[in-house]
């Protein structure tokens, strides 16, 4: 027999089931895009900072490449301020703008790409060696970043 009217249980889903469902899977949704938006945004971090390393680097070697002083003859032999023949005293760091020695760049400032600006650092550093003050560099890089930090490469350059 089939009556008509209420039955015992019911099928389907309520709509404040309906309604619970959807805040749950919006608070989730979200969530979940929140995350993925603060990974998309730190996914270029690196490589503005290897765009900074390979710019420090860059300029580190075109420094290091370039003889210890002015007085430097070519070739480093005799060294500028040695004991040997012939060798004249060091004409110390002396910005000059001819680029032929490590003192040149001392001072230097250059923004080589939009964004980052490199400043380059020459001191007398013997000491930090165990060698007299004027025999020996510290050539310091610094990287400014778009994103404000700032990296920094240093070497040292011996009058030998």
């Amino acid at each position: 027999m089939n009556r008509a009217g209420p039955q015992p249980y019911q099928l389907g889903a309520s709509l404040i089931e309906l309604i619970v469902f959807i805040v749950v899977v919006s608070v989730s949704l979200v969530g979940i895009l929140s995350v993925f938006n603060s990974s998309m945004y730190h996914s270029v971090n690196p490589i503005v900072q290897i765009s900074a390393i390979e710019l420090a680097q860059a300029k580190m070697d075109e420094i290091l490449a370039r003889k210890f002083d002015a007085a430097s003859p070519t070739g480093g032999v005799p060294a500028c301020g040695s004991a040997e023949p012939g060798s004249v005293a060091c004409a110390g760091i002396s910005p000059n703008g001819v680029y032929d020695d490590v003192g040149d760049f001392d001072g230097q400032v250059e923004s080589p790409l939009t964004g980052y600006t490199l400043t380059t650092s020459v001191v007398n550093a013997g000491a930090d060696l165990g060698l007299a003050a004027d025999q020996a560099r510290r050539i310091t890089v610094a990287v400014a970043m778009p994103n404000g930090e700032t990296i920094q490469l240093a070497s040292y350059k011996v009058n030998f």
